[in-house]
């Protein structure tokens, strides 16, 4: 019984999945706080509707970040939470002083995209794991996540 959590999975396989998912909340912090760059720099046409999207993604995303960072304690471990360490862990792309549409949803799209790929590749461990708690978070993010990669691919046209 020693190899089990406090949630009875193994700890082992717990403190991997935790790792993984301390990669995944690395890469929502960067995307938050590019959110919030672009939300606060966009200019030109499209300021009105992109300036309320992308409050509604960071706002959604805060809301991801803590789920994330609560479900690593939940399997035992301590979530990362310095910048530093999500800078060195993050493959979301930075925006740094992006202002024209294009290019900002673009970079939703990009990051979004990797955040996908990321969340995918962690669902595996934790159905190896046996862990239904992660399994139906990040299922729940991916179909959410599909849906507007769908929608800002049409607003780009793509």
């Amino acid at each position: 019984m020693s190899n089990l959590t406090k949630i009875g999975l193994d700890t082992e396989k717990s403190a991997k999945l935790a790792h993984q998912l301390n990669q995944l909340l690395a890469n929502y912090q960067v995307y938050y706080q590019s959110l919030r760059g672009l939300h606060w720099n966009i200019k030109g046409q499209h300021f009105f509707e992109l300036h309320v999207k992308f409050e509604e993604l960071y706002t959604d995303a805060q809301l991801k970040i803590d789920e994330i960072a609560e479900r690593i304690l939940t399997l035992g471990s301590t979530p990362l939470h310095t910048f530093a360490e999500y800078l060195s862990v993050a493959e979301v792309p930075v925006a740094k002083d992006v202002t024209d549409a294009h290019g900002a949803v673009q970079v939703v799209l990009d990051s979004l995209r990797t955040i996908v790929t990321l969340e995918r590749g962690i669902l595996s461990a934790a159905e190896d794991l046996g862990d239904e708690g992660t399994l139906t978070l990040l299922t729940d993010f991916i179909t959410q996540q599909e849906k507007s990669i769908w929608m800002y691919g049409a607003w780009m046209n793509k």
